[in-house]
């Protein structure tokens, strides 16, 4: 008798500190959460936002579908604008779905990367004798 008396008195004591234990844990867990996944989340979201509206005629960009496209009009105040996508064909598409902005310096850094990928694929093969 006298074990099971000291266990219903340990355990009123004991679930009020794992409810304040518990609510401690969720805060750090929100923290940290925040820190890792929201914060970085909303800068990225940040810095497109300010791609997109610093996107002018004339600059090369990549669509949401992987499209390369040379702006031919872009209107601050409009969600659309009209992009070339091939000599003479011309489309229309919204502004939010412009994935990045292309410089002729990340072109450039592409074609040797392709080449360089082919030469390593090539020097693995192996020979059979």
């Amino acid at each position: 008798m006298f074990i099971s008396e000291a266990f219903a008195q340990a355990g009123g004591a004991a679930a009020q500190g794992s409810l304040s234990g518990t609510l401690i844990q969720l805060g750090l867990i929100f923290v940290i959460f925040y820190f890792l996944l929201i914060r970085p989340q909303q800068k990225k979201l940040k810095q497109h936002e300010q791609m997109l509206d610093a996107v002018k005629k004339g600059d090369r960009i990549i669509t949401g579908g992987g499209i390369y496209a040379k702006v031919v009009k872009a209107d601050s105040n409009s969600a659309e604008m009209v992009v070339e996508i091939a000599s003479g064909v011309e489309v229309t598409i919204n502004r939010g779905t412009i994935r990045d902005v292309v410089s002729d310096e990340v072109k450039a850094d592409i074609k040797p990367a392709k080449a360089s990928k082919a030469k390593a694929a090539n020097s693995n093969k192996k020979v059979k004798g």
